[in-house]
């Protein structure tokens, strides 16, 4: 079976994928610190709670933060027996090669998110990513990835007001009743909720107006679901897009 694993800024997700479906899905907060046996006592927990009786043959690792990938590899490699395909390096293959500047690196993230949202839904898309940054890639009729949009995330633009404004307290991010706020925290739910969805449109619009094309819009990410309800502008909300890209580039690759 295979070993998917989704490291991100805020978490990483770990899935177990047995050919034809994933028998179960975990997240642990991202932490370079922790060390490929604290990752087995807690993987391991986890697939004896959930009674997920897999045996792992093969890994695949998406990173994009470089200094845990070494204990994950080494997680994969002491106790699992496996060499893991890193998604970004050399050994590992693309469907199609991105499309950008000579010498810019590409998210890995962004990439496999590319690789899952073709082969599901074909070309000319926009895929919208709201992780800890929100992402805009953008999606060649053949599949390459061809270049996009980075924004701040939602929670880090929540984040940042709390710190740099000391009368403003912390809220969680919730769709508001109305657009006009008559308190503080209905103030700033509306602020960044309605303002992250003009972000979303008005960047879909201008991606559509330089392509003179009509490209669908793909949404995944924590919050792809909470926004869905505030705009038609997605076409797709995509729960496991990353995942479903990391078993295709698996596959290609063995």
């Amino acid at each position: 079976m295979l070993l998917a694993i989704d490291c991100g800024n805020t978490n990483t997700v770990f899935s177990i994928w047995d050919g034809s479906r994933f028998l179960a899905t975990w997240r642990i907060a991202t932490d370079h610190r922790r060390t490929a046996d604290e990752y087995y006592v807690w993987l391991s927990s986890m697939m004896m709670l959930t009674k997920t009786e897999a045996k792992v043959t093969a890994a695949i690792i998406s990173s994009t933060v470089p200094r845990v990938v070494f204990n994950l590899r080494v997680l994969c490699n002491r106790y699992f027996g496996c060499r893991p395909l890193v998604v970004g390096k050399p050994d590992c293959r693309l469907p199609v090669p991105p499309r950008v500047d000579p010498g810019t690196t590409v998210g890995p993230d962004r990439l496999v998110n590319t690789v899952g949202a073709h082969d599901r839904h074909g070309g000319s898309l926009i895929v919208v990513d709201f992780g800890t940054a929100t992402t805009f890639d953008v999606v060649d009729d053949d599949g390459a990835y061809v270049g996009g949009v980075i924004a701040p995330g939602v929670n880090l633009s929540l984040e940042a007001l709390h710190m740099a404004a000391a009368a403003l307290p912390h809220i969680d991010v919730a769709k508001p009743q109305s657009v006009i706020g008559t308190n503080t925290v209905a103030c700033m739910q509306s602020g960044v909720y309605w303002g992250y969805v003009g972000l979303v449109e008005g960047v879909v619009a201008r991606i559509r107006q330089e392509r003179a094309r009509a490209m669908k819009v793909i949404a995944t990410g924590g919050l792809a679901s909470l926004f869905d309800q505030g705009t038609t502008i997605f076409d797709k909300v995509e729960d496991d897009l990353t995942m479903h890209g990391l078993v295709l580039i698996h596959d290609l690759n063995t």
